[in-house]
């Protein structure tokens, strides 16, 4: 079905663990993912001050710390000498709020099991507050997809028109949902949840410019019976089915 994986801290070097974002990462069954992490100051601010009801919170692309659309692959890494085992995870960037040239970067991470059922990822990557590369760690969460009856268990959209300085990726899984959009120097991360409650996707934040092309028109056709190579045809482009 893919997994859900909230960020609960990240650790640089000898500095204590803090959780400055919120971040989320969905990852497709074929290895397809969206990670997008919003400061979670600004988001918090923002859920207080007045908005349209059922509008999502707009944020500034100021307010986001990264967003990255791309692929993953994992090895298992040898077992210890304790028995703990391990696995090294590369993350292959294709869309990214921090570079035109995303295809030019990949970070890896060692992942670890926790007994908790938490992962712990260590490594090293540049410290966006130093410029320096650092080592680190983040703890994620693995929370279990909850299925929402008619909809597919897992979607993932890719829109790619390099002539046009194209790219964006979404993907759904079970009850989340999320995407980002490069067009040129323009970009735009979004996130969804589904509400059982009202039986809707609540359209949780958008970043970046108010007048660029948003992904809202992707959620409602979720409801589709979507194949792999179908072309769908939305204000915000030409967006092709490459995962069901």
């Amino acid at each position: 079905m893919g997994s859900i994986s909230p960020r609960l801290h990240i650790k640089w070097g000898s500095d204590a663990a803090s959780e400055p974002t919120s971040t989320l990462v969905l990852t497709s069954p074929g290895r397809f993912f969206v990670d997008i992490r919003v400061l979670r100051s600004v988001l918090d601010e923002s859920r207080t001050s007045s908005r349209d009801a059922g509008s999502p919170l707009q944020l500034s692309p100021e307010q986001l710390d990264w967003a990255i659309g791309g692929t993953s692959t994992s090895i298992d890494l040898p077992t210890q000498p304790d028995g703990t085992t391990a696995s090294r995870s590369t993350f292959h960037h294709w869309v990214s709020n921090r570079t035109l040239d995303a295809d030019a970067v990949a970070d890896v991470g060692d992942m670890f099991p926790q007994p908790d059922g938490t992962t712990l990822e260590t490594g090293s990557m540049v410290n966006p507050a130093t410029g320096l590369n650092t080592t680190y760690e983040e703890l994620w969460d693995d929370q279990e997809p909850q299925p929402v009856p008619g909809l597919p268990a897992c979607t993932v959209l890719r829109q790619h028109d390099d002539a046009n300085h194209t790219r964006g990726l979404f993907v759904q899984v079970a009850q989340h949902a999320q995407g980002v959009l490069r067009r040129g120097n323009i970009f735009t991360a979004e996130r969804w949840l589904w509400d059982r409650e009202s039986s809707r996707w609540e359209h949780l934040f958008r970043v970046g410019d108010p007048q660029a092309d948003s992904l809202h028109d992707l959620v409602p056709a979720l409801n589709t019976q979507f194949h792999k190579g179908q072309q769908m045809e939305v204000p915000s482009g030409t967006w092709s089915v490459i995962e069901v």
